[in-house]
């Protein structure tokens, strides 16, 4: 189980330490695009499952193949070196917008990895909508 929230650096040429407790976890990530302005580093397992569940959409429906695209097009594997850093591509520290200052956070089953300044706008803006969003996806028996 992925959780927590981290702040760190980003480095020259990419270079982003991982949090200790993300390390034990998995030596091998797959980094794609996220949602919502962040990057998502998933375990290899992970990407197959959520990539399983879109493939088992029916690709005759544009969003699905948009979707599809999306997570697979830029995705790379990343190996964590022996400090405990990944190199994230030039091209997805740009998708991001990520700067000096970054946010690594845990969400159940894969990182997001998120510009600190982003990541707290987005995260004040949904606060304020925290009790609605929670009514809109648990059933109330």
């Amino acid at each position: 189980m992925l959780i927590g929230k981290y702040y760190h650096h980003l480095e020259d040429k990419g270079r982003l330490s991982l949090p200790a407790k993300f390390r034990e976890v998995n030596k091998s990530w797959i980094i794609t695009r996220g949602l919502d302005g962040c990057l998502f580093l998933l375990q290899e397992s992970n990407f197959k499952q959520e990539l399983n569940k879109i493939a088992q959409s029916s690709l005759t429906k544009k969003a699905n193949r948009d979707l599809l695209r999306l997570m697979t097009n830029e995705a790379k594997e990343l190996e964590v070196d022996d400090n405990g850093r990944v190199n994230l591509p030039n091209y997805l520290i740009d998708f991001a917008n990520l700067k000096k200052n970054i946010v690594v956070v845990g969400s159940l089953n894969h990182i997001e990895i998120w510009d600190q300044d982003h990541y707290h706008d987005y995260i004040d803006q949904i606060e304020n909508q925290a009790e609605s969003i929670a009514e809109s996806i648990i059933d109330h028996d």
